[in-house]
């Protein structure tokens, strides 16, 4: 009964997750860059490179003013320059940025986006210090985890005596989602340090390719899933639709409101599984699973409920990015557990 419980509490958050996903989906507020003193600052400092106490440099040259494209090749700005995005468009827009923050808060106005994001206070070259810096120390726990489960299945538990295997049967899977899970986390802290469309681009089809195979995962290992063929069949679909959304993201539109859809959905499905197939076995570690799903639904909030950066550098994404640390810990622990529960079960059977 606590399991059916637990999954009826996950179904219920989920469908508030959905809810909420859909609604902010169909908002698009960027009132910073609407602001008309914010655009005649912007084109000033085009113009003169100079904004209030701050000179931008990059404007100051002939054929740098950061509005390059369609001119000739000689005349464009070189690539690191533009990965460094120390250019004259975007540090016009962080200083007018800045400036309009400032007037804004001294009439007592709550911050606003620009350009779709808030007015974070840039560190070095640094964007979004904080959440780049929290998405580097996610990358290190699952290097760390998958570290000390490949040193497991590897070298602590026994193989298979014919074929010198492991007998955990989805001891592949897991490398593969190490991998994905590391490269997603790898772009995530390379976009919060420079947000750039290549970057942008890189961390959310990361973020999906990563989703989408926890989510064949997920099924695989809930339905005990063994063969091949079978496998194949259920990652199928999976994959043609994930590869499908991640092309339209590339080269039709990168469409914010539905790919928060797209990852709502398929996360919660696999929150879903992983809640009733705990319950319904009875595994061993089901508490580890447990608090990893509920810790897991709940960080889903903060990534859905946005707010203002406090004092310019902790928004809702840092802290969902803080709050996943702990739980991708517990998560490589509960697969460990799996890792041991199943080779000692099918020792056990083959005696």
């Amino acid at each position: 009964m606590a399991g059916c419980g637990g999954g009826g509490w996950v179904f219920r958050l989920a469908a508030v997750l959905v809810v909420v996903g859909f609604v902010l989906g169909s908002v698009d507020a960027s009132l910073g860059d609407v602001d008309p003193q914010y655009r005649t600052c912007v084109e000033e400092c085009h113009t003169t490179g100079i904004i209030g106490e701050n000179i931008v440099t990059h404007c100051q040259s002939p054929g740098n003013d950061g509005t390059s494209v369609g001119s000739y090749w000689y005349a464009q700005e070189p690539l690191y320059m533009e990965w460094k995005q120390l250019n004259c468009r975007t540090d016009c827009r962080y200083y007018c940025m800045v400036q309009r923050e400032g007037e804004r808060q001294s009439r007592g106005l709550s911050p606003v986006k620009y350009h779709g994001k808030w007015p974070f206070i840039r560190v070095s070259v640094f964007q979004e210090p904080l959440s780049a810096a929290l998405s580097a120390v996610n990358l290190l726990m699952h290097f760390t985890g998958w570290l000390s489960f490949f040193l497991l299945v590897n070298y602590k538990l026994p193989v298979r005596p014919q074929t010198k295997r492991t007998y955990y049967e989805y001891t592949g899977l897991w490398h593969i989602y190490a991998i994905l899970s590391m490269n997603a986390w790898f772009w995530s802290s390379i976009f919060h340090t420079r947000d750039i469309d290549l970057t942008e681009k890189l961390d959310y089809s990361s973020a999906v390719a990563l989703l989408g195979y926890s989510l064949i995962l997920s099924l695989l290992r809930t339905f005990n899933v063994k063969d091949e063929a079978t496998r194949v069949m259920f990652a199928a679909p999976i994959l043609a639709f994930v590869t499908t959304h991640i092309l339209y993201l590339n080269f039709y539109e990168l469409d914010y409101g539905w790919n928060m859809k797209v990852c709502v959905v398929m996360a919660v499905v696999q929150l879903l599984a992983w809640a009733i197939w705990a319950g319904v076995t009875r595994h061993p570690s089901r508490f580890k699973l447990w608090v990893v799903v509920f810790g897991g639904a709940l960080a889903m909030l903060l990534e859905l409920y946005d707010f203002p950066p406090y004092k310019g550098y902790a928004d809702a994404h840092s802290l969902w990015h803080a709050s996943t640390i702990p739980l991708t810990y517990l998560w490589w622990s509960f697969i460990k557990d799996d890792a041991e529960f199943r080779t000692s079960t099918l020792i056990k059977k083959a005696k």
